[in-house]
């Protein structure tokens, strides 16, 4: 197969590969579904990513975070107000990961952010 284009989504992070429909508005494609495109990104979504950058830069070179810390550092300790914040906050390493500011890392290894289920860690990128 040959190397097909590829983007970020705007919204969740996760990449969004080339179709043949998007051939004349491949340049305008940003967000990877029109529920993205509906949610955007939130005022808390970039609360997270601050929250993300802030726990890293609290931290020794090399350390990681867990995506539920930023979660909390946003949505307060109760369990209820940061629970639901866990995908957002996922997201908000994805778009992290796709600027270049961190990676994802799962059992210390690096993974794509777009395809990585259960566990992740986030560190700044090496």
């Amino acid at each position: 197969m040959p190397d097909v284009p590829t983007k970020t989504c705007a919204a969740c992070g996760r990449t969004i590969t080339w179709r043949k429909r998007w051939e004349r508005d491949w340049d305008e494609v940003r967000w990877c579904s029109a529920a993205c495109r509906r949610r955007g990104v939130s005022p808390t979504d970039v609360a997270l990513e601050r929250a993300l950058l802030d726990l890293l830069g609290r931290r020794a070179g090399g350390a990681t975070v867990c995506p539920s810390e930023a979660a909390r550092a946003v949505g307060g300790e109760d369990e209820a107000a940061w629970r639901p914040l866990m995908e957002p906050a996922r997201a908000a390493a994805r778009r992290l990961v796709a600027r270049g500011e961190v990676e994802v890392l799962q059992r210390g290894r690096v993974v794509d952010p777009s395809t990585a289920r259960g566990p992740v860690r986030v560190r700044r990128a090496r």
